[in-house]
């Protein structure tokens, strides 16, 4: 096989292949490394490619697996395997060795995924796009001038550029479904509870904190659901299993369904005027399919859901921030933290016991508010961003002027419709349905009530037979002949 035929084939298709007997896993790894070699001193989103042989690498064992033999990339943050580095985008975590797999890890192993490497993060991933200090920049395949989104935007770059057809992400405000906007990729994060998180942790930023993958398939998208739902031993969360899986919900035919939409932000930023048209497009486009749409939008307090989110983000990193220090050594200072995480880090040290019980009664607020929108709608459509990438450096994370609230403001203004479904714990889904007029992707996004994937992924479907992403590549990926090499 070559580059120019890899390119070709999501994940289950370059599985599909390995289990026929027309490629091996040491083939498929050996073209992904060379793919990551030819684009990523372009894109600055591979922090580490593993040294080990490939022979040890794809010696896994299991070749009935969903995903046997596909070349996999894992995000720098959370997630960790045993023996690998986790540094977390940040000086204070340089050279970390993890000392065990997460059961995410674990179980991304068992569906067969071969993990060559680890993909960049902006510091503690708090930042709608991936620039830090420790690894610099990660541009975007599109146009390297703007950014990737964040915080899983060296996934979503490596994804959207060809180099593995899906990486590992996570979502505690949008850092799934932003840099899938950015980068023109399938972005869902699960419902709370859906994926594993543990052991190390009950959950990920007190329940806002949820783990998946960025692909270029939607069928990827549910395909390694399937592999990765369900709970671990001790985990706190055990939410309803799906009736079927989610990958024969896209053969299923779609029911008619409730639809809200809207391009009005609760905080009340502005939204470009293309992407609200491109939203209020793909609203008609459902009404057309069948659906019932109208303009809605769900009504809950976003002052209260403000402050809960700058208390629960604070007091993590606070923690973080501690622990990491005890472990390594290292001061807490300017020399070891960006500007803003150490303002968020000072902010959760002020915090008393009661700021988080009342962080929690907020969520608590927040989520039976907007619930109630949930049982008149099946579904909500919104922008996933309010504009369209922006410039490198407009996010600027070391910038000594922000507090914890005003960066939070400024992050949030670029993604006002994500964090909120974080909060409630409900699934969300950005689809690369439609195209800037200077030729960048812009993503739409899909809320269903808790536990409801299986709605979006039908919903999901019909649109991607609609309004069809597949044939859409960036300039610096794969499908610039320049980035392929020797192996065309």
């Amino acid at each position: 096989m070559t580059l120019s035929e890899y390119r070709t084939y999501d994940a289950l298709g370059l599985a599909n292949l390995v289990k026929k007997g027309d490629a091996t896993a040491l083939e498929l790894a050996k073209l992904a490394l060379e793919a990551i070699d030819n684009i990523n001193p372009e894109l600055n989103a591979v922090l580490e490619v593993f040294e080990d042989p490939l022979e040890n690498l794809v010696n896994t064992g299991i070749t009935n697996a969903p995903f046997a033999g596909v070349p996999f990339l894992v995000k720098d943050l959370i997630l960790h395997m045993q023996g690998r580095k986790c540094e977390m985008g940040s000086r204070l975590c340089q050279d970390m060795i993890a000392p065990h797999d997460t059961h995410l890890a674990a179980k991304f192993k068992d569906a067969g995924l071969i993990t060559l490497g680890r993909t960049a993060t902006p510091e503690m991933g708090f930042c709608t796009t991936t620039e830090s200090l420790l690894n610099g920049p990660t541009l975007n395949p599109w146009n390297t001038d703007i950014m990737p989104g964040g915080s899983s935007g060296g996934s979503a770059a490596m994804v959207a550029a060809g180099a593995v057809p899906m990486a590992h992400g996570n979502d505690g405000g949008g850092s799934l479904r932003i840099p899938a906007a950015c980068c023109g990729l399938v972005g869902l994060k699960p419902s709370r509870g859906r994926t594993p998180i543990g052991p190390d942790a009950g959950d990920g930023l007190n329940g806002l904190g949820i783990e998946h993958v960025l692909t270029r398939s939607l069928r990827d998208c549910a395909a390694m659901l399937d592999a990765t739902e369900g709970p671990m031993p001790g985990d706190p969360y055990a939410i309803i299993r799906p009736a079927r899986p989610y990958l024969s919900e896209l053969d299923r035919k779609c029911e008619p369904l409730k639809i809200g939409f809207t391009s009005t932000a609760w905080s009340g930023v502005h939204i470009d005027a293309e992407i609200a048209d491109k939203t209020r497009k793909i609203a008609l486009l459902c009404a057309q399919m069948g659906h019932n749409v109208e303009e809605a939008t769900p009504l809950f307090d976003y002052g209260i859901f403000r402050e809960a989110t700058v208390t629960f983000w604070c007091a993590n990193i606070a923690l973080w921030v501690t622990q990491i220090s005890e472990m390594t050594g290292r001061p807490i200072n300017e020399e070891t933290l960006e500007a803003t995480t150490l303002a968020c880090y000072r902010y959760g040290l002020e915090m008393q016991a009661t700021d988080m019980v009342a962080a929690f009664a907020a969520m608590n607020m927040v989520s039976r508010d907007i619930s109630t929108f949930f049982q008149k709608y099946d579904v909500l459509i919104t922008p996933t961003t309010a504009l369209l990438p922006q410039k490198i450096g407009a996010y600027n994370a070391n910038d000594p002027s922000f507090d914890a609230y005003d960066w939070a403001d400024h992050i949030f203004s670029f993604a006002p419709f994500t964090a909120a479904f974080n909060m409630t714990g409900q699934p969300a889904i950005s689809l690369p349905l439609s195209m800037s007029a200077t030729g960048l992707p812009i993503g739409t996004q899909f809320v269903s009530g808790a536990g409801r994937e299986d709605i979006l992924f039908r919903l999901s479907s019909q649109l991607e037979q609609a309004l069809p992403w597949a044939d859409r590549h960036p300039k610096t990926s794969l499908w610039n002949d320049t980035y392929i090499g020797k192996s065309v």
